[in-house]
């Protein structure tokens, strides 16, 4: 019995000083300051499991369609999304070095994640980490779908690729320019 009493007193006694870690201000919120190990650790665990839990929903039955990446890479473009991660030919902006956690680069990422995975986690956000909800900022989940069938091929796309596939598509007033025949012809 007495064992079982210093083992809930140590408990208790751990609790009140991680609660005045946190509470009493000595935990730094600063994006300038890293987070402890265990921090670190614990927010992982906690998003994995999250996303594994929740990530449901089966991709539409065109997901591979040759046409979604295409799609998915002018959706990437226009949603921001190389901003933070990233795209072919596309370097960071300046503001995402100072998000924490750093914003994944998404070559690397997306080979360990699902599809589901993918989708849910750009529908609903991340909490915690700079990552917004781009289904709450206005994206279909069709859009969504293309931007995860390009990301799942991003490891393998070039440059010139992805500036094809984000180039803006010509306005009807945009003819094709006439070349004036010179004097000689």
């Amino acid at each position: 019995m007495k064992m079982l009493t210093a083992v809930g007193t140590a408990a208790v006694a751990a609790a009140a000083g991680v609660a005045a870690w946190f509470f009493g201000g000595f935990y730094s919120v600063a994006g300038t300051a890293g987070d402890p190990d265990i921090v670190k650790w614990a927010l992982i665990q906690v998003r994995t499991a999250s996303i594994n839990r929740h990530a449901t929903q089966s991709p539409p039955a065109d997901f591979s369609a040759e046409g979604r990446r295409p799609a998915g890479a002018r959706a990437f473009a226009e949603f921001g999304c190389a901003n933070c991660h990233g795209a072919p030919g596309v370097t960071w902006a300046k503001f995402s070095e100072g998000l924490r956690p750093d914003p994944p680069d998404l070559k690397e990422a997306v080979g360990d994640r699902s599809a589901p995975q993918l989708f849910w986690v750009i529908k609903n956000g991340i909490n915690m980490t700079g990552m917004p909800s781009f289904g709450l900022a206005g994206a279909k989940d069709d859009d969504i779908w293309s931007i995860v069938a390009f990301l799942k091929f991003l490891p393998t796309v070039s440059e010139a690729e992805y500036q094809v596939w984000t180039a803006p598509a010509p306005t009807e007033d945009q003819s094709p320019a006439v070349v004036p025949k010179s004097a000689n012809e």
